[in-house]
């Protein structure tokens, strides 16, 4: 009945419903077999059952007992159960037959009785999983919810095939091969990930329809290094729209959705990514991405500074002919003002991490709702009453701090910058030094963009069952590698969640190796990094197509004008309505009446 109402939750319903009544009458004629053994012990068969003939090709079995036979009184009508006179006991040197120990202490041998079982007891009970299936359930369900529909939501299990993607031989339908992926039969669930995450990017959508059919991007060969997940695939699907060619790798060894990058290549994107990679391997699809015979690249969108460095380490002649670097992180950003200041910066270079929309949104929402939700996915922890120390109170640690308060916990804030310190005191946070409260907090959080901020002296004071993670860009923050000690052990809990135990039996609960919670063990809300992705794409149309001479070897900040026409694109989603000037009051602030609204340093 609950099947024909339609409904996918009817249908759930209605298939457990109907396996829990299954189990219910294997479990009943189990039970009911057992009883008529029990009852049956003591009476003794007349003899082998004979069969009847009811038909020319039918037998049948005469009923073993009948009704009314006097040897069973307990059927026969008006007769009173018998009185128990005699205990039942194994005689070891009967072979584990049966005897009968009588009241005067006699040993009686008991009748031989032919054991009853329901003919379909035996088919049903093979029915059932075996240990090795049940166990094979249980992993995929284990992994299933915690590698990330975003993870958070990958859809492949990375012990179904061992096999490295780096020794498989790949091709889409169409028999392109250009791509090192898990598996491209995934692409069907990663098509399904994107056409979600498209509707939650309402800008990159708008960007893509109206500038379709200019291609800003035409000619441009972008090679990018960010996360890839269904949000970045639609950033690439929209560069793609507007003209540019894309070859992609990883930003982070955990944070790759297996099926979006199967997607991807179907769709004829050389991707070079999976779930889990190793160091060795990170650098590889790098350098697949950048070492391509007749393809060079000459635009760069990179998170994080790796894949600029590693071209400026390994093919330096290549910036001769690319005209511009777009960085989203701030850990990248240190390393492009380290070049600027060292002379090295050979190409202008856009800082996207420091515009508004980066900011004031992506660092700051985002975070603030996927903190708990990486924290939850790995931990099941409950937040309420928990002591948390939050390192650096930037926008990320902004974020942080508002969710867990709000969660009722109890939040501690570590700071190196005045300015911030103040603002999480008003905040109403209390400021202290990591140190005086390593031994009482239940949860660590780096979020600094530095290194070293939790080292080994802190991790050996902290206190049993202490959960440690980072939600800066970089693994840097907690020092994972003095974990790696003999006299240390790791014990793998499930995917991105391992205990580090003392020689003592205190352990500390470390998430995604010390590297990005969020991305790496669950998944960023999409409209946010809906903001970041048109921020990137602007980004790069400004740089590729600015007259020569106007960007010149530095790093710039994104002009507010853009900044403020992103933010216009999201505002229909909200069905908002922005108030204009009149002549009078923006002759009075000094403004024009389209913006921009604020000056070039306000951040």
């Amino acid at each position: 009945y609950l099947g024909r109402l339609g409904g996918l939750s009817s249908f759930i319903y209605y298939v457990l419903g109907k396996g829990l009544c299954e189990i219910a009458a294997m479990s009943v004629q189990v039970l009911a077999a057992e009883m008529a053994e029990v009852e049956l012990k003591d009476v003794p068969i007349e003899s082998e059952p004979k069969a009847v003939a009811t038909s020319a090709t039918t037998p049948t079995m005469e009923p073993i007992v009948k009704t009314g036979d006097p040897s069973l009184g307990f059927l026969t009508p008006n007769t009173k159960m018998p009185q128990a006179s005699a205990m039942k006991r194994t005689d070891p040197q009967q072979n584990g037959g049966e005897a009968f120990v009588n009241r005067d202490g006699t040993v009686a041998e008991a009748p031989r009785l032919k054991k009853i079982q329901f003919a379909d007891q035996k088919q049903e009970f093979n029915k059932r999983p075996t240990k090795i299936g049940r166990r094979s359930l249980s992993r995929s369900i284990s992994q299933s919810s915690t590698d990330s529909y975003g993870s958070a939501a990958s859809y492949t299990d990375s012990s179904d095939d061992e096999t490295s993607p780096r020794d498989k031989q790949q091709k889409n339908s169409k028999g392109n091969g250009d791509f090192c992926i898990k598996n491209i039969k995934q692409a069907d669930f990663g098509r399904r990930e994107i056409e979600i995450a498209e509707q939650e990017m309402p800008a990159l959508m708008a960007l893509r329809k109206r500038a379709q059919g200019e291609k800003p991007l035409a000619g441009a060969k972008v090679v990018g290094c960010t996360h890839i997940t269904a949000q970045t695939a639609v950033l690439m699907e929209t560069l793609s729209a507007l003209g540019a060619q894309c070859r992609w790798a990883a930003c982070n060894i955990y944070s790759t959705q297996n099926e979006v990058a199967a997607a991807l290549a179907e769709g004829g994107f050389s991707v070079f990514a999976w779930k889990g990679e190793s160091e060795d391997d990170f650098w590889w699809c790098i350098d697949r991405c950048v070492n391509l015979e007749g393809w060079q690249p000459n635009m760069i969108l990179d998170d994080g500074g790796d894949l600029t460095h590693w071209i400026y380490k390994k093919y330096p002649n290549m910036f001769k002919k690319i005209k511009g670097i777009v960085e989203e992180s701030v850990t990248g950003v240190h390393r492009l003002y380290q070049l600027s200041k060292a002379g090295k910066l050979c190409v202008p270079a856009m800082n996207v991490n420091d515009s508004v929309t980066k900011q004031k949104f992506d660092n700051l929402y985002c975070c603030r709702e996927s903190i708990l939700d990486g924290l939850k996915r790995t931990t099941d922890v409950m937040f309420g009453g928990k002591q948390v120390v939050v390192c650096g109170y930037g926008e990320v640690g902004k974020g942080c701090c508002a969710a867990l308060k709000a969660m009722g916990s109890i939040v501690y804030v570590t700071e190196i910058d005045p300015i911030c310190a103040l603002q999480a005191c008003m905040d109403g946070f209390r400021l202290v030094k990591l140190s005086e409260v390593i031994r009482q907090v239940d949860i660590v959080i780096t979020c600094t963009g530095n290194k070293n901020v939790v080292v080994r002296e802190y991790l050996d004071r902290m206190k049993n069952g202490c959960i440690v993670c980072n939600m800066g860009h970089s693994n840097t923050e907690i020092d994972v590698a003095s974990l790696r000690t003999p006299e240390l052990t790791w014990e793998r809990v499930r995917s991105q969640v391992d205990h580090v135990i003392w020689p003592d039996g205190k352990r500390i609960v470390l998430l995604a190796e010390g590297r990005l919670l969020n991305l790496s063990c669950s998944t960023v809300p999409t409209f946010v990094l809906s903001i970041t992705a048109t921020t990137q794409a602007l980004a790069l149309i400004e740089l590729y197509n600015a007259p020569e001479g106007r960007y010149k070897q530095d790093v710039y900040l994104l002009p507010k004008k853009m900044d403020e026409y992103v933010a216009s694109l999201h505002l229909p989603t909200f069905d908002a309505h922005l108030t204009e000037l009149s002549d009078e009051q923006a002759k009075y602030l000094g403004l024009n009446k389209n913006g921009p609204f604020k000056p070039n340093y306000y951040r």
